[in-house]
């Protein structure tokens, strides 16, 4: 009866759809395995249903844990008496030890299942973010080290946590770093809520080691600012004696400490984003007849104005950087030196936004068709850029309202006011000329690739018969010498190594001249508006580049100059940036990314 009734049993239109599309050592796989699964007839929804319910388990449990770690933070900074660091520092090395675990178990275990990864998302995990998490890694395992020795030299008055806690990260930034670079394209088709489960227990690790970072950053910042009051107040009068005694190394470790701890945070956020792209193709089915897609290489063909305006930019930066950090570094920093690094912003963000309202015309007058398939990636660049901009946004608002509050015709003051309205509007206009750049469809040179392609053919075909020809002719040469005219032989094979070298200078000549005829030709045959938006994304590219560094090397005068800081009170200004400046650095860096993807597309 049993039989009778499974043979009655309608085949699931679902299941055949993807029999008939799925390549055929995949038939007769059932991916989303969950308890909602009874029969096949309804499985399209119960489908929709598991993986619902898989994302919103594993979306509470990491909701719990950053709640959980905030808590202990928070408490941290209120009352030093009941939590201390130490107790953070373990309940993150608790955290770090758990994701550890499953990160080795998907490398040796889940990734190596049969038919585990069927599919890789092409747009997820692109070069330059998983080479900004090798570097970032890099420079956070570096950050580490200095760290253990630092503690390890002033061991008579620091806990052995401060020592341990670092090791443990040392191996949890480079675990999360390989598993990053060789999986983040993904689309897992086993243990589904594991996967979620871990990789969202990842990402709420990494949230919680940013919220530190911020805080110890405040701290540190907080430091740094009131040392020289306190100095002025208590000089002579010091009495504490956990200070980093007089030695080269000490003080290497510090500064190397110093200079490495932003790269930390914009660590812990770039991971974030990765681990979430991951969580999103967990059980992803990608089509295998896809819209045919060519891979787009950087090529730096087809500009000149760009990287030239764009150096300009950064030399300039540069040197108005390293004159305020001489003046921050041995002084207060003066009213001259906050003047130019102010009149420096409010000449550049003019410039990049003008770019930028161009570069979106020109998107408007283009008829390349939009890209409209579903693309995890580009929706999570979306929203980090959106939602990082808001740093910066909030914190040239909160400047705003205290600067007309107080003396808006006073010099410094008008150029912080006008620095903090161009910046909203530069962070606006690039952000709608990146998210329209990112929904267009890439350029396809067919044409070009086709005579490249023919030409190439060609160029192999008559090289090869030209080597057969020569040997053969050596060779003849070689059986039919007499013995009586050596010497005769040997100066004529004298004039043909110089007449050969002669031509090989004169070739090279050539082949020097048609690169940059082949350059000029390429620059010369793009149209307009492909020329100005590499052009306009180049240019970007380089200014967001040292619009990053400067303040991540730290340059802040946005707290240094006193004036918000006077006007909102210490704690209230500080907080403001504590969570404005990370967002406003991340956003920089981010950007990178998305104009440089613009660039390549067009």
């Amino acid at each position: 009866m049993s039989d009778n009734k499974a043979s009655k049993q309608k085949p699931c239109r679902r299941c055949n759809s993807w029999s008939a599309s799925a390549p055929p050592d995949t038939t007769t796989i059932h991916y989303e395995k969950f308890w909602l699964y009874r029969h096949c007839s309804s499985l399209q929804q119960r489908d929709t249903q598991a993986q619902k319910a898989g994302r919103l388990f594993s979306g509470l449990l990491a909701m719990n844990v950053v709640f959980l770690g905030s808590a202990f933070i928070s408490s941290m900074i209120f009352n030093h008496v009941a939590i201390t660091l130490a107790d953070v520092w373990i309940l993150l090395s608790i955290l770090k030890v758990l994701c550890l675990c499953w990160i080795i178990y998907y490398l040796l275990g889940t990734s190596r299942q049969l038919h585990a990864v069927l599919y890789r998302d092409s747009h997820a995990g692109p070069v330059w973010i998983r080479g900004s998490v090798l570097l970032f890694g890099s420079c956070s395992v570096l950050l580490n080290v200095f760290q253990i020795g630092y503690s390890s030299i002033l061991i008579q008055c620091k806990s052995r946590v401060e020592i341990v806690f670092p090791s443990i990260d040392i191996l949890f930034i480079c675990s999360q770093a390989v598993f990053l670079w060789h999986h983040s394209k993904d689309c897992i088709q086993v243990q589904h809520n594991l996967t979620r489960c871990g990789l969202m227990l990842t990402i709420a690790t990494n949230l919680l080691l940013w919220l530190l970072a911020v805080t110890n950053d405040t701290i540190h910042m907080e430091i740094e600012s009131q040392l020289r009051e306190v100095e002025q107040r208590f000089a002579g009068n010091e009495t504490t004696s956990c200070t980093c005694p007089n030695t080269t190394t000490c003080k290497v470790f510090q500064k190397g400490y110093i200079l490495l701890y932003p790269f930390n945070t914009e660590y812990c956020l770039v991971c974030c984003s990765v681990l979430y792209v991951m969580w999103k193709n967990v059980g992803r089915r990608i089509s295998h007849h896809p819209i045919p897609h060519t891979k787009q290489q950087f090529k730096l063909q087809g500009v000149v104005f760009g990287p030239l305006l764009g150096a300009i930019a950064i030399i300039t930066g540069i040197c108005v950087f390293m004159m305020y950090q001489i003046q921050a570094t041995d002084s207060t920093p003066s009213r001259e030196v906050f003047v130019l690094y102010y009149s420096y912003y409010v000449v550049l963000l003019p410039l990049m936004s003008v770019g930028a309202v161009i570069g979106t015309v020109i998107h408007a007058l283009e008829k390349k068709e939009l890209d409209t398939l579903k693309n995890p990636t580009r929706s999570l660049d979306v929203i980090l850029l959106m939602g990082a901009a808001l740093g910066q946004i909030g914190m040239s608002y909160y400047s705003i309202v205290a600067i007309v509050a107080t003396d808006p015709r006073d010099l410094l003051n008008s150029l912080i006011l006008s620095h903090s309205v161009l910046l909203i509007l530069q962070s606006i206009t690039q952000n709608v000329f990146i998210i329209d750049g990112l929904h267009r469809q890439p350029f396809v040179p067919a044409t070009e690739a086709r005579h490249t392609g023919h030409a190439g053919q060609h160029a192999v075909a008559s090289d090869l018969p030209g080597e057969e020809e020569t040997t053969m002719t050596g060779q003849q040469q070689h059986t039919q010498i007499p013995p009586g005219k050596e010497e005769e032989i040997k100066e004529e094979q004298n004039h043909e190594a110089y007449d050969q070298r002669r031509v090989s200078m004169l070739e090279l000549g050539q082949e020097i001249r048609k690169v940059s005829l082949s350059y000029i030709h390429s620059y010369s045959h793009l149209s307009w508006k492909r020329r100005a938006l590499r052009e306009i994304a180049f240019f970007l590219v380089l200014c967001n580049i040292i619009l990053w560094v400067m303040p991540t090397f730290g340059a802040h005068p946005v707290f240094e100059n006193g004036l918000e800081r006077s006007f909102y009170g210490y704690s209230t200004w500080f907080a403001i940036v504590n969570f404005g400046l990370p967002l406003s650095v991340f956003y920089r860096m981010h950007s990178v990314g998305g104009l440089l993807e613009v660039y390549i597309t067009a």
